[in-house]
């Protein structure tokens, strides 16, 4: 008889317990954000940034990798057959970094290596500026959106005190636990919007060094080619 009151009782404290909860209003995501004040508004025009950003260096890089595999190949048979303006026109059909070092080095055919080898690193150093166009941008976002976000918290913060200092009477729990919830949104948010644009910098970044890489090794078979003519 006693377990079964027991378990009765249980019972009814758990079914309280569950309307409870149900009488809570739900917090969606929107909500949070709307809450953050007038900081949030920084840290979205950033994201947007470092979204756009990395899309566009992203198409950018995928574009500029996708030289032929057998370039060089194909270059150095039509040059020993002595057809340069062809290769310097496949060259520049190709319209990559690669292709443009190697249209560069065409062009100078017949100057001493020295000065083919000269021109060739400006086209590079040109090439690998485009290639990093923003990234830097990309970089100073994955900085600066947590420090704006703590920027928030603190002045919410401040904001919530100055409410709390300006009741009278008690201070209502809700009060106090409201205005710095609502304060720390920006810094999760800062939080988040850092962390995507550095994982973003740091992926665009390896990609140009592949790049950069490969631009290299080619220039060296290049002037090895001229070398062996």
């Amino acid at each position: 008889m006693m377990l079964a009151q027991a378990i009765t009782e249980g019972q009814m404290a758990l079914d309280s317990l569950s309307v409870m909860e149900a009488g809570k209003p739900s917090i969606g995501l929107l909500d949070l954000i709307l809450k953050g004040g007038y900081m949030m508004i920084p840290l979205y025009i950033l994201f947007v940034l470092a979204i756009f950003i990395f899309i566009e260096r992203l198409i950018t890089l995928q574009k500029a990798a996708k030289s032929p595999k057998h370039l060089m190949d194909q270059v150095k048979v039509l040059v020993q057959s002595g057809k340069v303006e062809q290769a310097k026109a496949m060259c520049v059909g190709d319209n990559t970094p690669v292709a443009n070092m190697i249209s560069k080095g065409l062009e100078r055919i017949g100057s001493p290596l020295k000065n083919i080898e000269v021109s060739i690193e400006n086209v590079g150093k040109i090439e690998i500026y485009k290639l990093e166009k923003n990234l830097g941008v990309l970089a100073t976002v994955s900085g600066a959106a947590p420090m704006i976000g703590f920027l928030g918290t603190v002045a919410g913060m401040i904001r919530a005190f100055i409410g709390v200092a300006q009741e009278e009477g008690m201070v209502s729990p809700k009060l106090l636990s409201t205005g710095i919830y609502e304060a720390m949104i920006t810094t999760a948010a800062g939080l988040v919007v850092g962390i995507i644009a550095y994982l973003g910098y740091n992926y665009l970044v390896s990609q140009v060094s592949k790049l950069v890489h490969s631009m290299e090794y080619t220039s060296v078979e290049f002037i090895d080619m001229l070398q062996e003519k």
